[in-house]
């Protein structure tokens, strides 16, 4: 399908909607279905998406209802472009990779790679060549092991996952990785929520949120901070619809006025086709980037302030007294936070601040959502932090209509983590692993993402293997980390499909193509599913309906397995043959390893799957104190020089992850172009520039190195004033390396100071 043309920049600008989904949301997802394949396989694909015998959505983690609740067109828009997307009839063979070269591959852009279809069989890039060519699963595994196996020390080997992995290649590899002698595993979720797991470990005990899909239907008060769900995980609208015809009430906290958090149309309603739709937040908070820990701290200043004019009214003392610590220096902290600096933190006003609070006063079940952006900020893990301040002050954790619900953006990267894909595992979970393999997993922890990058910078890391995703556009600083991986010796990527991450090689580097959530995987003992779990920890099976997309597919489980295979032998004595033929054999020792898994084949097979026990809803917390912590969080914002702006990489609707469907933001209004930089009217005039302005956006930090991402158009655009928004990854190049939150190491992509330049060419013109 090498036809297809890399789509040109014709930006054309209209109004930001008013509204989210309906009709022209099925339409545009039937038009890309159509497009990537038969009537016959996108109705197999849109029928069993989300159903109880079908397969999982490879997009969000966002639950489905339970059996029995679930509409029979259970996906929405993005979700169905996803799953399309991963059906297309287009193909990659061996002749591709004739014609383009891996130059030529990386000129082009990540709409095209990703249009060419699917992968259907290995490939190598050889040292000094400058084709992929064919290469046998049987010569792959051995160019890999040997590899692996020549490194001066594990340790020098990177094992990389997205959230599409499914839990048992998860834990198989996970399980290679150790008894290989490495926890070098690092994780999308390093780069996207290792805030918020941070903060809840910390505070709660776990690293996980609390909330149930019941949870947010009951919930008097629904805060929605720093996410989009109209576009990142449009079924979240359904349940905030619900919310809102169960009487409660939701606050949308944002930089941007997003769509569909303003009025949602539900596609399957009539009130969402011929009707009006349900208008979503009670009240939007134009914040400024960054000012979310000034907010919840402004919030929990009233909150003991209502305290002290009505005493025994507000505060739910006997929660605090009985399942919490660290409440008097919390308290005495919270109410020293002046306020000029809270309303310089987030631009909002005493009024607006006043209502939210009066909302909070009047609601006995709150619940607090977020995504990255919260998360991907310096201040990120106090932040979130702050946010369990808030809840715990009126006993809204561990009670039903209440709780923490950080609400993850890829299918399992909640799952990955069950399953032991972290770098820093407690020791618990390795003692377990070790006992039921027979081995001593390494106790000094492993590289997360960042760190690998620097690891591969740095030349002690030399093998890179990737496990779905596409690393290179993922992670932050571009070309700091394209550089790094060209470092390696060997760079591996398990996909179903070609991106970037193809054309930036080690020495040597492989292409190892695989079944994709929606084909149907047949082992030695039959057709197999897997399983996963969502942002609100229910675990159930996914079983592919497609007939693989190329004979020569291998399933995740069975490729990791034959290289855990291949590069240790006997040692340990793991059966992974065992594994490979009868993935029932990998959840059988996933219930002896992992804790809440017990009886896992039999539990799983029930209709919707089952929902893995969290302590914090029966009010026991995991931390030293055996209670949950209240925290001191110092105030801090970011600092704006004048003539610089806030930046915050984002997607467009069309977008999933890294990858572009098309190169429209419908919701916003933007089409045809991806390199616009979305700033506030005023902030443009006081820069001396004007919309379609094209500029260069110039990264401000303290490395003195230049970051540039060059030819971008100024959008006149309804933003927080002093900030900037633009599409990820175009402009990952931005975000340095070592900008990243304190504890978690998760990149500040939500707060990269910036300054706008005349492009070069315009500059040149002008003179």
């Amino acid at each position: 399908m090498s036809d297809i043309e890399d789509p040109g920049d014709d930006l054309t600008a209209t109004p930001p909607k008013r509204w989210a989904t309906g009709v022209p949301a099925v339409t545009h997802a039937l038009e890309y279905s159509l497009g990537q394949t038969t009537v016959r396989r996108t109705a197999l694909t849109l029928l069993n998406i989300n159903q109880v015998k079908g397969f999982d959505c490879p997009g969000c983690a966002w639950p489905e209802p339970a059996p029995g609740k679930r509409h029979r067109n259970e996906y929405c828009e993005n979700g169905a472009k996803h799953i399309s997307d991963e059906a297309t009839s287009r193909r990659i063979t061996a002749e591709f990779f004739r014609r383009y070269s891996i130059a030529e591959l990386g000129e082009k852009s990540d709409y095209w790679l990703n249009q060419q279809g699917r992968l259907t069989e290995p490939m190598i890039k050889r040292p000094g060549a400058a084709h992929y060519e064919p290469i046998g699963w049987d010569e792959a595994f051995d160019v890999l092991a040997g590899e692996l196996t020549g490194l001066d020390t594990p340790d020098e080997a990177l094992f990389y996952t997205s959230g599409r992995l499914n839990n048992e290649a998860a834990f198989l590899l996970q399980l290679f990785a150790r008894a290989f002698g490495t926890n070098n595993l690092p994780d999308c979720s390093n780069l996207c929520h290792e805030s918020s797991g941070s903060a809840l470990q910390e505070t709660l005990g776990i690293g996980k949120g609390s909330v149930c899909l019941d949870d947010i239907h009951t919930a008097d008060l629904v805060f929605v901070v720093g996410q989009n769900p109209g576009t990142n995980h449009p079924r979240m609208l359904t349940a905030l619809e619900e919310t809102k015809r169960n009487g409660g009430q939701v606050i949308a906290v944002n930089p941007l006025p997003e769509a569909g958090l303003i009025r949602f149309k539900h596609p399957q309603k009539a009130r969402g086709v011929i009707g009006r739709g349900t208008p979503i937040a009670d009240q939007f908070l134009q914040i400024r980037p960054g000012g979310d820990l000034a907010l919840f701290q402004a919030l929990n200043r009233l909150l003991l302030e209502a305290e002290d004019e009505r005493p025994g009214t507000v505060l739910d003392h006997s929660f605090i007294s009985s399942h919490t610590t660290g409440f008097g220096d919390f308290a005495d902290h919270a109410r020293k936070i002046p306020w000029e600096d809270i309303l310089a933190a987030t631009r909002l006003t005493r009024e607006e601040i006043g209502r939210v609070h009066d909302r909070v006063l009047r609601s006995g079940k709150i619940i607090v959502c977020w995504a990255m952006g919260l998360t991907q900020h310096k201040h990120g893990v106090p932040t979130v932090r702050e946010v369990v301040n808030f809840l715990l002050l009126r006993g809204n954790i561990g009670r039903p209509g209440a709780g923490v619900c950080p609400v993850r953006g890829h299918s399992n990267v909640q799952g990955d983590r069950t399953m032991g894909i972290w770098e820093r595992m407690p020791q618990r979970f390795l003692d377990a692993l070790g006992r039921e393999f027979g081995f001593t997993p390494p106790a000094h922890h492993g590289l997360d993402s960042v760190n690998g990058i620097r690891a591969m910078r740095d030349g002690t890391a030399k093998v890179f293997l990737g496990v779905a995703g596409n690393f290179v556009r993922a992670t932050p600083d571009s070309r700091v980390t394209e550089d790094a991986m060209r470092r390696c010796r060997l760079t591996a990527h398990i996909s179903t499909k070609l991106n970037r991450s193809h054309a930036v090689c080690g020495d040597t580097a492989l292409i190892l193509p695989t079944l994709g959530r929606s084909d149907r995987d047949i082992q030695a003992s039959g057709e197999q599913f897997i399983t996963v779990e969502d942002s609100m920890s229910e675990v159930h099976a996914s079983r592919g309906r497609l007939a693989a997309a190329s004979p020569h597919l291998l399933s995740e489980v069975a490729i990791i397995s034959r290289l855990a295979r291949r590069t240790l032998g006997d040692t340990p004595a793991i059966p992974w043959e065992e594994f490979e033929a009868d993935y029932d054999t990998v959840r059988d020792r996933i219930a002896r390893v992992v804790p809440g898994f017990e009886n896992f084949n039999a539990r799983v097979a029930g209709p919707g799957g089952f929902r893995l026990p969290n302590p914090v809803n029966q009010r026991v917390f995991r931390t030293p104190s055996g209670k949950a912590v209240f925290t001191v969080n110092d105030f801090t914002m970011p600092h704006i020089p004048e003539g610089h702006l806030l930046l915050q990489t984002l997607r467009s609707h069309d977008q999933w992850n890294t990858v572009p469907y098309a190169m429209n933001d419908r919701y916003r209004g933007i089409h045809n172009a991806r390199r616009v930089v979305l700033v506030h009217p005023a902030d443009l005039a006081s820069l001396g520039l004007a919309d379609r302005d094209r500029v260069d956006l110039i990264t401000v930090w303290r490395d003195g190195l230049e970051r540039r991402a060059e030819d971008f158009r100024v959008v006149a655009y309804p933003t927080s004033r002093g900030s900037a928004a633009s599409y990820y990854p175009e402009t990952n190049v931005l975000v340095p390396l070592d900008s990243v939150a304190d504890i978690s190491n998760t990149p500040t992509s939500k707060g990269v100071l910036i300054r706008l330049e005349p492009t070069r060419a315009d500059a040149a013109r002008s003179i």
